[in-house]
């Protein structure tokens, strides 16, 4: 409510002091979705949001008109220039019931200076900045996005009514127009802090009295004969569900590779070694595609996966469920790679403005259209699951673990969808509420939610846990996430235009998002064990080795991508000063890849594993792929990513925003340095993937050979394992002369434990 209520007025008209109109609201929207779908918010960034490479957008035009100003009021023999341009832009003119803003002679000298400044530089005939050429056409496309700016830079810089800071909490920092800190920033920095020391003192509290009862532990694990992967039959969805898995790794690949490029334009911004790419892919439109395909194909992963347990759950699947997951994989592939395109023919200015072809806000890039298609898609998948679940649904009760799957799957695309309230045209801060909710809520929470239901439900399907504690670990996880995850989605709305309660909810419940993450690292060790306690027969070693080891390092970076690189950006004194820096690219690479792309590799090696022949599993390739996307992924975050963060902070926290966001700066040979010694951990990252590509390849030889394995409709109970009895061990020794009685092997060695 006090988002549509109390943000920043977007004003029908901006006037000059004699009435006469220079902007309409109608420009103003106009240059936001001009600003979409040129691709600029993946250039640079408004109010902070949006891409590292090219500047903000609100703190430069804030920064060069009040530059312009204060040389105008020195050569004018003003007495004191500084003051008067400081008291010219926080003195509030703007008239609520008329929807009228009056600006002053020299803030329209300002406007028409940014007009001259944008055609040169968003108009040039060049790919010099890293974009198209003539990226926005002088006239009108260029008048009405810097009516855009120039509408954000007011609401930076005036007074809220009823409070002396500006309507963006005083963001961002700039002397020019007396923008600093607030009471509320430091306040809520401090009892965030507080929160977050007494939530873990009371985790801990609550964990060392009850830790027999909860987690991933306190129970005797049963004597288990694992089946093997040649010995487990699959469904017809479950073995489409592999070409999904083959899709998702060429999408990974490709994800990486224009990520690669993306991060070239750092240090040679006319092109890659030379050659002009960018007259064909600028920076722009390889952020774009990066940024979105990193959410594509993890999203897929978990499609896919979610697909594959469903008939191992009820052991059973109804007729056409195999047609039906393809017409979804057809689906997929049609948004992803139709997206793609209508992105580079929006940036290019072919499609226009606006409309359902053209390219949306930063997360959300997808055109509106395909935003439809991907939420009609994921209720599609939705109905594949629930199709196969129903008989299970019918039997037990809403609390039962299947109920539980269902539910957790179908916030899927019902809280996806709630992205579509941000359109090109709603008010910019209304829209970043929503936006918001798809880019923290759905991935951060119910995402995460989804991860957990699947996890604890893999170990049930193994016979690793029972299903009560499945169903303890997830309704804590619901409680644990839902307490800081929901409300914590405030802690980017600080400086959007929005309320100061916003800080203020958004500061403590970000804080209480450390919490969940912090037990779920010391969880970790408990779920570590899990496999050490389990027993097979010592020719048939436990067969998920390195999907487990997957799922570990999901555990690892849970807690330092999204727990301290996302807290260490949450607070809301350090993000007045690195919002839009390198830390946030540092906390958006350890928290997307380290957890939900190493979790749908986790998945993707569970699967496949099933579906390609023991005698052709390349367990090196697997094993390597896991250690050279963890440690790539580790090179990059702290030999790169967060130095740059860390310098860029020092920069504005010493000079201004403005400053450490301009292209100055980013290319200072020290932090150029640092970006080309991101390299070594690139190329170890991206040879990680080959031997994905190569599971790829086998999984698709597998699925199309001859010998490829016959669908059932209905599966062995239980499908993945055998409980042993005592008369079954006896036999089992006697039929193997002994040597082959059940030994304790541990999933995280491939050796035996006498070796």
């Amino acid at each position: 409510m006090r988002t549509y209520t109390d943000s920043m007025p977007q004003p029908d008209r901006i006037v000059n002091e004699q009435g006469q109109e220079i902007i309409s609201s109608e420009q103003i929207s106009h240059g936001q979705a001009l600003y979409q779908s040129r691709g600029l918010q993946e250039y640079g960034s408004v109010m902070g949001h949006g891409a590292y490479l090219g500047p903000d957008f609100t703190a430069e035009y804030l920064r060069l008109t009040t530059d312009a100003a204060v040389e105008k009021y020195t050569a004018d023999g003003v007495q004191d220039p500084r003051q008067a341009v400081e008291d010219e832009w926080r003195t509030n003119r703007y008239d609520e019931n008329t929807g009228t803003l009056v600006w002053t002679d020299q803030q329209i000298a300002g406007y028409h200076q940014m007009v001259d400044y944008y055609t040169d530089f968003l108009g040039s005939p060049t790919t010099e900045h890293g974009m198209f050429p003539n990226a926005l056409e002088p006239g009108e496309e260029i008048e009405d996005t810097t009516a855009f700016f120039g509408w954000t830079a007011w609401a930076s810089s005036t007074n809220r009514p009823g409070h002396d800071y500006s309507y963006s909490n005083n963001w961002p920092s700039e002397p020019n127009v007396g923008n600093g800190p607030t009471a509320n920033l430091m306040i809520w920095s401090v009892l965030s802090l507080i929160v977050l020391l007494g939530g873990i003192g009371i985790l801990f509290a609550v964990y060392g009295r009850w830790s027999a009862r909860i987690g991933w532990h306190g129970e005797e694990a049963p004597v288990l004969d694992f089946r093997q992967p040649d010995e487990v039959h699959l469904t017809p969805s479950q073995k489409v569900s592999g070409l999904f898995f083959v899709v998702i790794m060429v999408l990974f690949f490709a994800q990486a590779m224009v990520g690669a490029l993306t991060e070239h334009y750092r240090v040679e911004l006319t092109g890659f070694f030379g050659i002009d790419i960018a007259q064909i892919l600028p920076y722009t439109v390889s952020r774009t595609w990066h940024v979105q395909l990193s959410l594509l194909w993890t999203a897929a992963g978990f499609l896919a996966a979610g697909i594959f347990l469903a008939p191992l759950i009820t052991r059973k699947e109804p007729k056409k469920q195999g047609f039906l997951t393809g017409v979804l994989l057809v689906a997929v592939a049609i948004v992803v790679f139709g997206s793609l395109a209508t992105e580079w023919l929006s940036q290019k200015g072919i499609l226009p403005e606006g409309s359902l072809f053209s390219q949306q806000w930063e997360y959300l890039d997808l055109p509106r259209l395909f935003q439809i298609a991907l939420t009609v898609g994921m209720f599609l998948w939705m109905f594949i699951v629930i199709r196969t679940l129903r008989s299970k649904l019918n039997s037990t009760k809403k609390t039962s673990l299947p109920w539980l799957f269902m539910f957790s799957g179908l916030a899927i695309p019902m809280f996806y969808a709630v992205g579509m309230l941000a359109g090109s045209e709603t008010h910019f801060s209304v829209a970043e509420f929503w936006r918001f909710w798809v880019v923290h809520l759905w991935v951060e929470d119910f995402l995460e939610l989804f991860t957990t239901v699947m996890v604890a439900y893999v170990f049930v399907l193994l016979g690793v846990v029972r299903q009560k504690m499945a169903i303890s670990i997830i309704m804590l996880d619901v409680i644990l996430y839902s307490l800081g995850g929901v409300v914590g989605t405030m802690h980017h709305l600080y400086f959007s235009g929005t309320s100061a309660e916003t800080m203020a909810f958004g500061a403590v419940f970000s804080a209480a998002e450390v919490i969940p993450l912090t037990f779920l690292t010391v969880e970790a060790w408990g779920f570590m064990q899990l496999g050490s306690r389990q027993y097979t027969n010592r020719t048939k070693p436990f067969p998920h080795r390195w999907a487990v080891m997957f799922l570990i390092s999901v555990g690892f970076w849970n807690f330092l991508g999204a727990g301290i690189f996302g807290f260490l950006i949450n607070l809301p004194i350090v993000s007045y000063y690195e919002i839009g820096t390198a830390l946030t690219a540092n906390h958006a690479h350890g928290s997307m890849m380290g957890v939900y792309g190493m979790l749908a590799l986790a998945f993707a090696v569970f699967v496949l594993r099933y579906i390609i022949p023991e005698k052709e599993w390349p367990e090196k390739g697997v094993k390597w792929a896991f250690w050279a996307t963890n440690i790539g992924l580790v090179w990059m975050v702290f030999i790169s990513l967060l130095p740059l963060g860390v310098a860029q902070l020092y920069q504005s926290v010493g000079k201004g925003y403005y400053d450490a966001r301009a292209i100055g700066h980013i290319t200072d040979p020290g932090n150029t340095l640092l970006d080309w010694l991101r390299m070594p951990g690139d190329v170890i990252f991206l040879s990680g993937i080959v031997p994905l590509l190569w599971l790829a390849w086998k999984a698709l030889k597998s699925y199309f050979s001859k010998d490829s394995k016959p669908v059932v409709y209905e599966l062995m109970d239980p499908p993945l394992y055998e409980a042993l009895t005592d008369e079954r061990i006896a036999e089992m020794a006697a039929a193997n002369k002994a040597d082959a009685v059940p030994d304790q092997v541990s999933p995280y060695r491939s050796d035996r434990r006498e070796e």
